[in-house]
């Protein structure tokens, strides 16, 4: 009886141990994602100020057209090359967050 009792405590206190780790990856990895999404707005933020600044200084309305033509390219390039990264850090996330279970796990099975 006793000696169950000491493998749940061990058990529980691994799994306690796997929890923090899975969590100090987690935080990592979430302090990467916020940091690609301020460095990804501050960038869209100066590109539109500079797209803004440029057709200022355009004289015609073909040459505005193919300015907003470029940009709404640029920035659609922009964001689905955001969106992958996001999605390619994400998946890093899930990773991290299972990584410190994968041989708890195995060894229970």
């Amino acid at each position: 009886m006793m000696n169950a009792f000491e493998d749940l405590q061990k058990m529980s206190t691994l799994g306690m141990d796997k929890a923090m780790q899975s969590f100090g990856l987690v935080s990592k990895r979430m302090q990467a994602i916020a940091s690609e999404t301020a460095d990804y707005s501050k960038k869209s933020f100066e590109d539109t100020a500079a797209h803004v600044e440029s057709l200022m200084g355009v004289n015609s309305l073909d040459k505005a057209i193919e300015a907003q033509t470029q940009y709404a390219r640029s920035s659609y390039e922009g964001a689905v090359a955001q969106a992958t990264r996001l999605g390619e850090l994400y998946v890093d996330l899930a990773r991290d967050m299972i990584k410190p279970f994968e041989d708890f796990a195995a060894k229970r099975a």
